[in-house]
C-alpha cells in the first residue's frame, strides 16, 4: 500500500473511488476529507447501530475518550477522529480486539506520520519486515505467514479509509464557564479553541434545551455567535497562568446567559 498521508489524497487517489461523491468532490477540490456519518454494511444489525449523532468540526481528547467500547469506539491520530464502529460491527474476534482496547484513545503512535502507514520493524526470528504492533496484530494488518483465511478482499485498510472520518482533533482547548442569570446555574466546558461561540452553544444544549433562547455576553458586551472566544476579546491566557504559577482553573472566563423570553428555541 502506498502512504496516504492521511486524507491529503490527490484527486485521482484511488480512496476517491471509496467514498460518496460530494466527499470525493471535496477531497478533490481542497485536498482534505470530509466528515460524513458513519455508514454500516447491510449485515449489521439495526439494534447493533448507535444512534445517529451531530458531527463537530473540532472534538476534544475528553470528546473522544467518551466512545471506547466496541459498540462505540472513536479513535484519534495525527489531529483528526475516526469513528471506527462501523469497522467493529463487522469484524470479531482476536483482530478486533487490538482496536478495542485502544477505543478513546489517540493511535498516532501506531503509525509512521510520514507515510500515514502502520510502522514497521524487522521481525527479530525471521528476519522479516512486518507491521510492528506489540499490542497485537489488528484488522487489516497481514500475518506473519501464509494462512489459508486470510483475504486482502476488505480492499482500502481501515486507517486508510475517509469513511470513517468525522471531524478533526483539536490543537489546543481551554475552559469557559456559562452563568444562566435566569436560574444562576454555573456551568464549565472544556472546548477546542477554533470553536465559534455558536458552536460552544451547541455543546451547552445538554445542559439547557433552551440556550438559543439566551443572549450571550462577556462583560455586558453581546458576543459575537459566529467568532471564536478570542476573536470575542476572550483571550486564552492559560499558558500564561500555568507560567507563572497560577492555576488556570481559579480564573476561568465566564460568558453570561441573558434570557430573552422566548422559549420557542431550542
Amino acid at each position: 500500500q502506498g502512504g496516504s498521508n492521511f486524507g491529503r489524497f490527490a484527486p485521482s487517489h484511488p480512496l476517491g473511488e471509496e467514498i460518496p461523491p460530494e466527499a470525493a468532490k471535496m477531497v478533490a477540490a481542497t485536498g482534505e476529507m470530509q466528515a460524513m456519518q458513519p455508514t454500516f454494511a447491510p449485515s449489521v444489525k439495526p439494534g447493533d447501530i448507535p444512534k445517529e449523532y451531530k458531527l463537530k468540526r473540532f472534538y476534544t481528547g475528553g470528546d473522544v475518550a467518551r466512545h471506547n467500547s466496541s459498540h462505540d469506539c472513536w479513535v484519534s491520530y495525527f489531529g483528526r477522529v475516526y469513528d471506527l464502529t462501523p469497522l467493529l460491527a463487522q469484524y470479531d474476534g482476536p483482530l478486533a480486539q487490538p482496536i478495542i482496547e485502544a477505543a478513546g484513545t489517540d493511535l498516532s503512535h501506531w503509525f509512521n506520520e510520514a507515510t500515514g502507514e502502520p510502522k514497521m520493524h524487522v521481525d527479530p526470528v525471521t528476519g522479516l519486515q512486518e507491521v510492528y504492533c506489540p499490542w497485537g496484530r489488528y484488522i487489516h494488518v497481514p500475518p506473519q505467514g501464509p494462512e489459508s483465511n486470510w483475504s486482502t478482499s476488505f480492499g482500502t485498510p481501515w486507517w486508510e479509509d475517509t469513511r470513517y472520518f468525522i471531524g478533526r482533533a483539536a490543537g489546543r482547548t481551554r475552559k469557559v464557564t456559562m452563568v444562566n442569570l435566569l436560574t444562576k446555574q454555573k456551568t464549565t466546558l472544556e472546548v477546542p479553541v477554533e470553536e465559534t461561540v455558536e458552536e460552544i452553544r451547541e455543546r451547552y444544549l445538554v445542559h439547557n434545551a433552551h440556550a438559543g433562547s439566551y443572549t450571550w455576553k462577556r462583560l455586558g458586551k453581546v458576543l459575537n455567535m459566529e467568532k471564536t472566544l478570542e476573536d470575542n476579546g476572550m483571550k486564552d491566557e492559560t499558558e500564561e497562568f500555568v507560567r507563572l504559577g497560577i492555576d488556570p482553573d481559579d480564573h476561568i472566563p465566564v460568558i453570561h446567559l441573558y434570557f430573552d423570553d422566548d422559549l420557542t428555541e431550542a
